[in-house]
């Protein structure tokens, strides 16, 4: 494929989960690849002036609510505005995601799995069983993917594609990357559809 979407992005974001199906639908009409790069929003934030959930405004926080409830409705998709796995570590289910690209397996598969857990099932994706049935779920050969993950390059991996995101001026999740040009979140998709048919 000559065309190629680089996706930064977290597997606890709601914003990467109502984009999901979208992107790759978007990809697909467009014989697009896309190369799935789970980062460390965390380290991010602390470089580029974000802050986590927590430490936002009360109006920020009621805001982001009121616009999942739009997002919810207007893409007819199940989400559970304050899931309890949204605490959770997504390094592990991160990792994952890293080894499935690298194994040759479906790591865009994996991630839409993982986010969908998160949000519209109540699942903790810092849960080793979890994963190996998320990873199952997938398509994937759960216990193959699970050794993988745990090795250093899967974590190396992961800190590299934090840094690459730096160096590339990516702040929030999700991101698409064609072509050199930023799309920052899921309401950018339609720019990303058009720039992507222009060639």
């Amino acid at each position: 494929m000559s065309k190629s979407i680089d996706y930064y992005l977290s597997l606890r974001s709601p914003w990467a989960y109502l984009g999901s199906g979208r992107l790759e639908e978007i990809a697909a009409r467009h014989g697009a690849a896309v190369a799935v790069k789970p980062v460390d929003y965390g380290t991010i934030f602390a470089q580029t002036g974000g802050l986590p959930l927590p430490k936002r405004a009360p109006a920020r926080q009621a805001y982001r609510l009121m616009e999942l409830r739009r997002w919810r409705a207007r893409l007819d998709l199940p989400l559970n505005l304050e899931p309890e796995g949204f605490a959770a570590d997504e390094a592990p289910a991160a990792r994952l995601v890293i080894a499935a690209g690298e194994s040759g397996g479906d790591p865009l598969r994996l991630a839409h799995t993982v986010l969908r857990a998160v949000w519209a099932e109540e699942r903790r994706i810092d849960d080793p069983e979890t994963l190996k049935a998320i990873a199952e779920e997938s398509g994937h050969d759960s216990a193959a993917l699970l050794a993988l993950a745990e090795r250093p390059e899967a974590a190396a991996a992961y800190g590299a594609l934090t840094r690459e995101a730096l160096s590339r001026d990516v702040f929030g999740a999700p991101t698409y990357v064609y072509r050199d040009e930023l799309f920052w979140g899921q309401d950018r998709l339609d720019f990303l559809d058009q720039a992507l048919g222009e060639g």
